[in-house]
């Protein structure tokens, strides 16, 4: 199928799959539903572009490989993370503020313009499912790939045994990967997305999808990832600004030495 039509295609399954995730959070009568079909969200696009390309076989396979590792990996996380909390404060605050047809407003808001998104990150996926040939930013990229997965499982990992441990309510985590940067998870996600960028650079065509890496990246970095997760932690963690003094907000880096005050 002509790349065109294949980009007609995943963008239609994106909107369907999202009113569905809409029709199973009214029923449910949790708008925070949206969480965990966000990484499926991206498997399942490069399942879907991955039979209708031309390309190289390797390239498709790969490429629908690693999306649907990640994205099974992290709907899996968000969801046991949080189906036994409470809503998120985020979609009961927007509810509450939405006015007389809240479901309306936050399937406009949330769940159709987290779709928009959705499809416009994953166009460099859906572009490598044409690329020619399994070549070197392909084998980079899948490098790129593995630093970033790995950052962002363990960083998971780490957390959520930090959590478990009642004695840490309230406390900071600062070991593990958490010493050398805020938001390891953060950060492998960027990488990951990075990594699945490389391979559609084995096209021009594919190269310039740049903006979509660059969009996540400062979603994660600047948007509604890092800067709003830590607004929280600063009022909820006494320690939480020593924290940010000695370690890097994004990138990995030694820890740095505070003078005494």
């Amino acid at each position: 199928m002509p790349l065109g039509g294949t980009l007609a295609v995943t963008a239609g399954t994106t909107l369907l799959a999202f009113v569905v995730t809409f029709g199973i959070a009214r029923w449910r009568k949790r708008y925070d539903t949206v969480d965990t079909l966000w990484g499926p969200g991206f498997a399942l696009v490069a399942l879907v572009a991955a039979p209708l390309g031309d390309g190289s076989v390797a390239l498709r396979v790969v490429a629908a490989l690693l999306t649907a590792v990640w994205g099974v990996r992290l709907g899996v996380h968000l969801h046991l993370r949080n189906h036994k909390l409470p809503e998120d404060p985020r979609y009961v605050r927007m509810a509450e503020s939405a006015g007389p047809n809240p479901a309306l407003k936050l399937f406009v808001r949330v769940y159709l313009v987290q779709a928009v998104v959705l499809w416009f990150v994953s166009l460099p996926v859906q572009f490598a499912m044409y690329g020619d040939t399994f070549g070197v930013t392909a084998w980079l990229g899948v490098a790129v790939w593995l630093v970033g997965f790995g950052f962002e499982a363990i960083g998971d990992e780490q957390l959520r045994r930090f959590k478990a441990d009642p004695g840490n309510k309230g406390k900071v985590l600062d070991s593990g990967l958490w010493r050398y940067t805020r938001h390891p998870n953060y950060f492998g996600d960027a990488c990951v997305w990075w990594g699945l960028y490389l391979l559609a650079c084995s096209s021009w065509v594919g190269a310039a999808t740049v903006l979509s890496p660059v969009a996540m990246t400062y979603t994660l970095a600047k948007g509604t990832g890092k800067p709003l997760l830590e607004k929280g932690l600063r009022r909820s963690r006494p320690g939480y600004a020593t924290y940010v003094e000695r370690t890097s907000g994004f990138f990995p880096l030694p820890p740095r030495k505070l003078t005494p005050r």
